[in-house]
């Protein structure tokens, strides 16, 4: 059985990063959806709080599991024995990070790689960040983000304030 893990902050998940899980379902057995800790970043959710609504907002997909995870993502990869990484390029400014990140990944583990899997054009502009600008001057998300998402996020943006 093949599986591959799909990581990343995702504060909150979006229904661009919900499109790339179903994307990489069809290549793969199982998909381990790795919630980075990520502090630095000035996330807004906790890491639980995010597990949750990817948890909720996946459901439906099946194949999944969500587990947060810290530290270096081939060391989570090669401790479940998970052969894959899959990562999201959407445009070519992303390719360059993407790119360097796979090829360090390889050399501190070789026996992992790296697929890149672009999202439906409809989500191509999408990122979290852009979200979470929008709602917090109280623009319209129900189209970016799954129905569990939205409302936490407006309310999480109403205490910041």
């Amino acid at each position: 059985m093949k599986g591959a893990v799909f990581a990343g902050t995702f504060d909150p998940v979006t229904n661009g990063h919900l499109d790339l899980m179903q994307r990489a379902l069809r290549m793969f057995d199982s998909l381990t959806v790795a919630v980075a800790e990520r502090a630095e970043k000035g996330v807004i959710f906790t890491q639980q709080e995010r597990v949750e609504m990817i948890r909720e907002a996946a459901s439906s997909l099946g194949r999944i599991t969500v587990e947060p995870f810290a530290g270096l993502l081939v060391d989570f990869a090669r401790q479940r024995k998970i052969p894959v990484l899959v990562r999201g390029l959407r445009f070519i400014s992303d390719f360059e990070y993407e790119f360097q990140m796979a090829l360090m990944n390889r050399r501190l583990h070789d026996q992992i790689e790296t697929v890149f899997l672009m999202p439906s054009e409809t989500y191509t502009y999408l990122n979290a960040s852009l979200v979470k600008e929008i709602a917090r001057y109280g623009g319209a998300i129900d189209d970016f983000v799954p129905p569990n998402v939205a409302p936490r996020l407006r309310e999480r943006l109403k205490q910041a304030r």
